[in-house]
């Protein structure tokens, strides 16, 4: 469902909005719509890659290999 908002905007930046999207043989309101578009999709993607990160960190990697020393043994002073 489509809605409509109203926007306040300089009018210099109006008026170049209008010659690009005639090039682009598009609306402003369609290029707004698309980059709005776009934001959120970026947004909502880095939301997932940070909340695996976070995961990822508070599970951990096996890198392999196998501990042969204690802690106390590494450590001795």
């Amino acid at each position: 469902m489509k809605q409509n908002i109203t926007l306040s905007l300089d009018k210099d930046l109006i008026r170049k909005a209008k010659v690009i999207s005639a090039k682009r043989r598009s609306s402003i309101s369609n290029m707004l719509s698309q980059e709005l578009q776009r934001i959120i999709e970026s947004a909502e993607k880095y939301e997932i890659a940070k909340r695996k990160a976070i995961s990822d960190l508070r599970t951990g990697y096996h890198l392999g290999g196998i501990i042969t020393a204690s802690r106390e043994e590494l450590h001795e002073r």
